[in-house]
């Protein structure tokens, strides 16, 4: 149960940046989870957080969150109208406001994410990857721009490169993803006039559970760093200073955008390795 104390793990600076702001974690499913690693930085600069967790998960996610001093744990499926509306009746019984709200959910059938995009996909799993992965920050931003106050606040989802470009084997989450990112700018324009501002996050590819769902997925660790900019691995550290960046004060005036943090793979046309070696 090496688990209780990950959040060691991450160089997470400490300060006051989130001090007196609260929050919503979603998303968190192990110790690798990006989720993880934004709650640590989140809580290292002050913020409260409360953790909604896909139902069955409580033996993952509790030590992690007791472990940064959550204040609520509760399941949220985000398929089920009820269970969203237990969950968020939740979060407003315990912090009443909330100022920032992370959005990390997503799901593809696994037989989908592999071999051929057309050939693989079936209506019910492109429907169910949509209303998952794309839907639920819809309803998940109604809900939680409902919690926040006059003053405004943050939401912040996470997406992949594989909505802009062809990756193999990410098939039908891609399509997902690059609904998700419109619906992020849809929503930034909505929630705009009261303060609330709504972003999304880029990283590279991780070593997370969902990487581990994708056929292939190992390699796309290898891939991302040789064909990245600054040949080296997206950090956890990395991405979680973007999301501080985006959730405290210092994001004002950023809305609507969706900020790759992959060590410059977006960037790059084609690899130059091949002429290099030897």
């Amino acid at each position: 149960m090496g688990e209780h104390h990950v959040a060691d793990e991450y160089e997470m600076p400490t300060g006051t940046l989130m001090k007196g702001k609260r929050g919503v974690i979603t998303g968190v499913a192990n110790h690798q989870s990006i989720a993880w690693g934004i709650a640590s930085q989140l809580a290292a600069q002050g913020a409260e957080l409360a953790f909604l967790h896909l139902p069955g998960m409580e033996r993952r996610v509790t030590p992690l969150a007791e472990s940064v001093g959550a204040k609520l744990i509760a399941p949220a499926d985000v398929t089920d109208d009820a269970s969203m509306d237990e969950a968020f009746g939740a979060v407003a019984k315990t912090f009443g406001q909330i100022d920032f709200f992370l959005h990390a959910i997503a799901f593809a059938n696994k037989d989908e994410l592999k071999g051929s995009f057309v050939d693989n996909t079936t209506r019910e799993g492109f429907l169910r990857a949509m209303n998952i992965s794309a839907f639920s920050f819809v309803d998940c931003a109604r809900r939680a721009a409902a919690l926040m106050p006059e003053a405004g606040g943050s939401i912040v989802t996470l997406t992949y490169m594989g909505s802009e470009r062809a990756i193999p084997n990410y098939n039908t989450m891609g399509v997902a993803k690059a609904a998700l990112e419109a619906a992020t700018r849809y929503a930034a324009r909505d929630l705009g006039p009261k303060g609330i501002r709504v972003n999304a996050l880029s990283p590279g590819a991780m070593k997370t559970l969902s990487l581990a769902g994708i056929s292939g997925g190992r390699g796309m660790l290898a891939k991302g760093r040789s064909l990245s900019a600054m040949k080296e691995d997206t950090s956890m550290e990395g991405v979680a200073g973007a999301a501080l960046w985006l959730m405290s004060d210092l994001g004002k005036s950023t809305t609507g955008e969706v900020i790759h943090v992959d060590a410059g793979f977006h960037i790059m046309g084609f690899s130059d390795d091949e002429g290099r070696e030897g």
